[in-house]
């Protein structure tokens, strides 16, 4: 069945709760991507709301948005969200994304990325909720053997997770698969490539702390924010031998949340797919175009390789053009980095913040 914002995904063990809803759970809404997908929601014609601790995420992200403060393994705080908002779907978004960190602290990444998960697959089945679609990510797939820079990751590509991280990715993943077969559930897994850029209109954007992702490091040493930026390795077997990344832009990311809840799926079906743009681009090429967006050349420094780090993530997306009808369309890097640019020098929320 097709989910509409008219519509109400089948419930407990088949489906129906009878009601009509317009709204969504979003858990992680208040934060960087979670922001940009109710949005997306809202101007859809969709009823976001927001569930989030507020340890990484912001109220003020929300944009006067319903919102409800809560740890997604509290399954009482997750239940009474989804009963009190009458939802039809969630979003799950909500988890620690730092692969660095979990190859020194995977046990709080089991727990929150997995144990989190089951608890709201656990609500969604007490409350009558059969449709999440649910934050996956690249880090699911492993090094394809005989593979150059050249080749693009598909949904059938090796799943050998690099990191804890992915472990967790890929192990939430199952759980959702199972639980769609046992219950009559739909679930579509967005295997998120790297999110970036702002809200083109400057209300949101990434305001991570501490913050770890490329493009807003390298704008905050540009803008002289931080000291120099480190470039971790150049001895990787791409053409600068700096890291090849497929960025998409956080806008054209949520507008694919919004087409996977429009997704016709029969009961017990799950699917997975790629979500970012077939182009990589290096370390060095995001230091080029951060440079130009702010006309000042960008200290950096050479560092040695991270531990889970692979050279190449760059996506093939045809099963989500295919099944989505969706592509990228504001995923330039020099779009992604002008909007970032934009609100790191204002942001309006978050560090740095007037």
């Amino acid at each position: 069945m097709a989910l509409t914002p008219d519509s109400r995904a089948h419930g407990a063990e088949h489906g129906q709760t009878g009601a009509s809803s317009r709204a969504v759970l979003v858990t992680g809404g208040a934060g960087y991507i979670g922001s940009h997908v109710m949005q997306a929601l809202r101007a859809a014609g969709w009823k976001p709301v927001a569930f989030d601790d507020l340890s990484h995420g912001f109220a003020e992200a929300c944009l006067g948005e319903a919102r409800v403060r809560g740890d997604i393994r509290d399954l009482d705080a997750v239940s009474g969200a989804m009963r009190a908002h009458d939802v039809c779907a969630v979003i799950h978004l909500a988890g620690l994304i730092e692969v660095g960190r979990s190859t020194v602290r995977p046990d709080l990444f089991w727990d929150h990325n997995v144990a989190g998960t089951a608890i709201v697959l656990d609500a969604m089945r007490a409350c009558g909720v059969g449709r999440i679609v649910f934050s996956s990510s690249a880090a699911v797939y492993g090094a394809v053997p005989g593979a150059t820079w050249r080749d693009l990751l598909t949904e059938e590509s090796p799943k050998d997770p690099a990191s804890p991280y992915g472990d967790t990715k890929l192990a939430a993943e199952r759980m959702i698969s199972a639980h769609c077969a046992a219950f009559g559930a739909t679930a579509v897994a967005l295997r998120y490539f790297n999110a970036a850029g702002a809200d083109p209109d400057g209300r949101l954007g990434e305001a991570h702390e501490p913050e770890t992702h490329l493009i807003p490091l390298a704008i905050e040493a540009g803008l002289g924010r931080r000291g120099s930026l480190t470039v971790f390795g150049q001895d990787f077997e791409t053409p600068d031998g700096s890291c090849l990344r497929d960025y998409i832009h956080v806008t054209d990311l949520a507008s694919a949340h919004v087409a996977a809840l429009d997704l016709s799926l029969e009961e017990g079906r799950f699917e997975a797919m790629n979500v970012g743009t077939g182009q990589g681009r290096s370390v060095l090429e995001v230091i080029e175009a951060v440079e130009t967006a702010l006309d000042r050349s960008l200290p950096w420094t050479l560092g040695a390789r991270r531990a889970g780090d692979p050279a190449c993530l760059v996506a093939d997306p045809a099963r989500a053009g295919g099944l989505l009808g969706w592509r990228p369309i504001h995923s330039s890097l020099d779009e992604i980095v002008e909007t970032a640019v934009r609100w790191h020098r204002r942001p309006r929320y978050g560090p740095g913040a007037a």
